[in-house]
């Protein structure tokens, strides 16, 4: 852990009230959401079903057929969106809503060994991957006990982990970049070429953020990750698939962009989809976007160039909070690896008066997105930026040597 220098007692037992407010009702919310959502699951299905007619683990499923499409002859087939709804009437109805293979071809490296075994199985296998994952981070980047309950409980967590979202693995993934990018570089590196790859929209800043601290080996591992990714699924998949995943995946996923559908609505936190739930046309909505971006994106290479000696935890904060800024669309469960980080911010103590709050907002954001989104409220979305700025407006506080006031002591 890092450890904050020059915070008072006060500051500190206010940090700490907040981080045991988290942890309590993060268990209530989790237990709570938990409950409402299996008890709408039909277990007596085949696949179990909720009351919306997805299977347990809806997003799973999309890693599930990546896998199965690598063992194909023909793997780039069912990124064509009509011939992979045929195949899921095949095997789950022809009622069963609309999806799409939206993932990079180098997923299906990874995909490839969940797709040789039964749906349930894969599942399971795939949550308890995540779960070990998730839990061997918190255990050594959040040892107080508060921390880790509150991490565990985390509303982003627990959406990931009943939806069956990557949310717990990719946490892990950025937490270990940004404890390690210093430490041992390479293992850093690896870990950004195979998110830019696999998951490019909680990585898209990784290059200004290398760039500007002038990590350059960092850079050109990274880069070179990514090159044998795409060597290796080109060779293994064919040409076809990144064809196919440029030309059919990638409109498909723009045109449901564009629409702002439930899913969109309830749980992502993005600009872009604030603005589309609460009416904006799609120009506006992309504009709108276009200024979060290029705002975070000369954040992130302002700090990093200027401050890179800063608090790792707090140049790690500004980071993940300028990357959900920056995309158009993002899931709530993408936003835990900067649950984790202001975790590990209030377990030292270091939040002012205004970043506490900013801190409970962010480790509330996907029930936020939920509520507000499901009355078309936009407004959430602004919780990732506003926490960027002030931790911006600090780090250009110090560098005048000016007074960092809070609003009010502590």
């Amino acid at each position: 852990m890092f450890r904050a220098k020059g915070i008072t007692r006060d500051r500190a037992a206010a940090n700490r009230d907040v981080l045991k407010a988290c942890a309590v009702l993060g268990a209530c919310f989790a237990i709570a959401v938990a409950a409402a959502y299996f008890a709408t699951v039909d277990f007596g299905a085949p696949i179990p079903r909720d009351d919306s007619g997805l299977i347990l683990g809806r997003e799973f499923l999309n890693v599930w057929m990546q896998g199965r499409a690598a063992w194909l002859a023909e793997p780039s087939q069912w990124y064509d969106a009509q011939a992979y709804q045929r195949v899921l009437a095949i095997l789950l109805g022809n009622d069963y809503p609309q999806q799409s293979l939206t993932a990079t071809p180098a997923g299906m490296l990874l995909a490839a060994p969940f797709g040789r075994l039964g749906y349930l199985t894969a599942l399971g296998l795939w949550t308890a991957l995540g779960m070990a994952l998730y839990v061997s981070t918190l255990a050594r980047y959040l040892p107080g006990q508060r921390a880790f309950l509150a991490a565990l409980c985390a509303p982003a967590a627990i959406v990931g982990l009943i939806f069956g979202q990557s949310a717990l693995i990719t946490a892990a993934m950025l937490t270990g970049i940004f404890a390690w990018l210093d430490r041992w570089p390479f293992v850093a590196a690896l870990l950004i070429g195979l998110l830019l790859m696999v998951k490019p929209q909680v990585a898209a800043l990784f290059p200004i953020m290398l760039i500007a601290s002038g990590r350059w080996r960092v850079l050109a591992a990274a880069a070179a990750t990514g090159i044998v990714l795409f060597a290796a699924s080109t060779a293994l998949f064919g040409i076809e698939s990144w064809l196919a995943f440029v030309t059919k995946a990638l409109p498909a996923a723009s045109a449901a962009m564009a629409n702002a559908d439930e899913i969109g609505r309830l749980y992502s936190p993005t600009l872009f989809m604030n603005l589309r739930s609460a009416g904006a046309s799609y120009g506006l909505a992309l504009t709108g976007q276009f200024f979060s971006a290029a705002a975070a994106c000369a954040a992130v290479a302002w700090t990093f160039r200027r401050h890179r000696e800063a608090d790792p935890q707090r140049l790690a904060a500004l980071f993940l909070a300028c990357s959900i800024a920056a995309m158009p669309v993002l899931m709530a469960s993408d936003t835990l690896a900067l649950t984790l980080t202001v975790l590990a911010l209030l377990q030292t103590g270091a939040l002012d008066r205004r970043e506490r709050l900013l801190a409970r907002l962010v480790y509330w954001l996907p029930l936020l997105q939920m509520l507000c989104g499901a009355v078309l409220i936009p407004g959430p979305a602004l919780i990732a930026p506003v926490f960027a700025l002030a931790l911006v407006w600090r780090l250009w506080r110090a560098e005048s040597g000016a007074a960092v006031p809070a609003l009010r002591p502590a």
